[in-house]
């Protein structure tokens, strides 16, 4: 006679937020070759945040492509005043509790977890542990901040299998050293640097790049010159490949006030995943982000 795992709510349990089964998913599986075939396309890829099973499963069922479980959970669900102080393995529980959302429900979203400050910045070595706890609890690709210095540790976790996305522009683990949150590459020497180290990255073997509080006319740029790696815009303009928010920001349920680049899609829904539904629209058809409200 077998015994319901643990870690699964019976059918009767009154805390089961999720459903024991769900039907078949109506999409395939996000892949690299997927993701990669909207970019040529020209398909919006989108993407959010996610901390845990059942946020995640909501996100998923409404159509997003991509799951990042941020660092910025140190911010939203501990709150530390940045997401410095955010430890592996507090990152390895909310992957595992977002991918066991996702395998509820049959989910078929990408799923993106942050290296968290200090966990990959000693060696290529350290990153590579790193990123194996959270490829073991569930991701499919790992992210990491900055340019320059990175990009060997890119190479080495590409070759062994690892895909990984790239963070350029106000990168949050190095607040302190940027001064603040701040626009990053204004200028002709920033915006050079910038672009240098996005190339590098590229070359490096980076799928993926996020550009954060980017000047639009730089992102748009950029996109057209990294044609293997797709750009994911946070406050970075409408020319990227994709847009990324934090969940809760653009649900309107944050602790302060919303950043500009942010659109609260709770605004005139009736759900939660009516308002995830909201964003992927407004994504795929260009409305957001306006250049004129939420970029620079």
């Amino acid at each position: 006679m077998t015994t319901p795992s643990s870690s699964t709510p019976s059918p009767g349990s009154p805390y089961g937020t999720l459903p024991p089964a769900s039907p078949l998913p109506q999409r395939k599986p996000v892949s690299l070759p997927r993701l990669a075939q909207l970019r040529a396309d020209g398909e919006k890829i989108t993407m959010l945040t996610a901390y845990d099973a059942t946020f995640a499963a909501v996100a998923d069922a409404a159509g997003v492509e991509c799951l990042l479980v941020g660092d910025s959970l140190g911010m939203v669900c501990q709150g530390l005043p940045s997401t410095v102080g955010v430890t592996l393995e507090a990152m390895r529980y909310h992957t595992e509790s977002v991918s066991r959302g996702l395998h509820r429900v049959q989910g078929t979203a990408w799923l993106i977890a942050d290296l968290p400050f200090g966990s990959y910045h000693e060696s290529p070595e350290q990153a590579l542990r790193s990123a194996t706890t959270l490829m073991q609890a569930g991701a499919h690709m790992v992210k990491l901040e900055g340019g320059g210095w990175t990009a060997p540790t890119v190479r080495f976790l590409v070759e062994r299998g690892i895909p990984v996305c790239a963070h350029l522009g106000l990168t949050p683990q190095t607040v302190h050293a940027l001064g603040g949150y701040r626009v990053q590459g204004r200028g002709d020497e920033a915006a050079q640097t910038l672009r240098q180290h996005a190339l590098e990255l590229q070359d490096a073997g980076a799928a993926m790049l996020v550009l954060e509080m980017v000047p639009a006319l730089l992102s748009a740029q950029l996109t057209q010159e990294l044609p293997r790696c797709a750009t994911i815009g946070i406050g970075a303009g409408k020319g990227t490949a994709g847009q990324v928010l934090v969940m809760h920001d653009m649900l309107g349920v944050n602790l302060g006030k919303n950043p500009k680049f942010v659109r609260n899609f709770m605004d005139g829904s009736g759900s939660v995943k009516a308002a995830i539904e909201a964003y992927v629209r407004a994504v795929k058809d260009g409305s957001f982000p306006d250049d004129a409200l939420h970029a620079w």
